[in-house]
């Protein structure tokens, strides 16, 4: 079951907590196409700071895979499920997809953000993030462009300039 692009879609893997790079490498290891996104966070301690790199979406990891072969998935430690309705897992948009990788490619500043369904969408025309459609939000006197997946009900903010934008 290839879809017309060629390639299998994109699922949600909902994995136990702080599993997700563990999950990844046994998916790299069994030949699929997977994607963590992460943010750079600073940690405080008594001691010291810390920069640590974070997932975007903590209990996920995104597989590319043919639902009719997910044995091989689903077998993986600290997997706890593929995320749909009940018993059957629903793709990802590719378009969200591949906004996220986008936006974690454009090496912009970015961090988990609440799900927003009401707000202006906006269409980027310049910039590292040109073509790509969001919502922009102003956020402490700085622009951001929010992301969202639909099925997670997740989303991630990606500060940017306002000047880049058309509704």
């Amino acid at each position: 079951m290839e879809f017309g692009n060629g390639y299998f879609p994109w699922f949600a893997l909902r994995v136990r907590s702080q599993c997700e790079n563990s999950v990844a490498a046994d998916l790299a290891d069994k030949g699929y196409e997977w994607f963590l996104p992460r943010y750079k966070s600073r940690r405080v301690w008594s001691d010291r700071i810390k920069e640590i790199q974070l997932p975007l979406f903590p209990g996920y990891v995104f597989c590319r895979f043919d639902l009719h072969r997910r044995l091989p998935i689903v077998t993986i430690p600290g997997l706890v499920s593929i995320v749909g309705m009940g018993k059957s897992p629903i793709p990802i948009d590719d378009a969200e997809i591949a906004g996220i990788q986008a936006a974690v490619r454009s090496g912009l500043p970015s961090q988990p953000w609440p799900f927003l369904q009401i707000g202006q969408r906006v269409r980027i025309n310049y910039g590292p993030l040109c073509d790509l459609e969001g919502i922009l939000l102003d956020f402490r006197g700085q622009s951001r462009l929010v992301l969202s997946v639909t099925l997670l009900q997740r989303s991630v903010a990606v500060n940017m300039d306002a000047a880049w934008v058309t509704p």
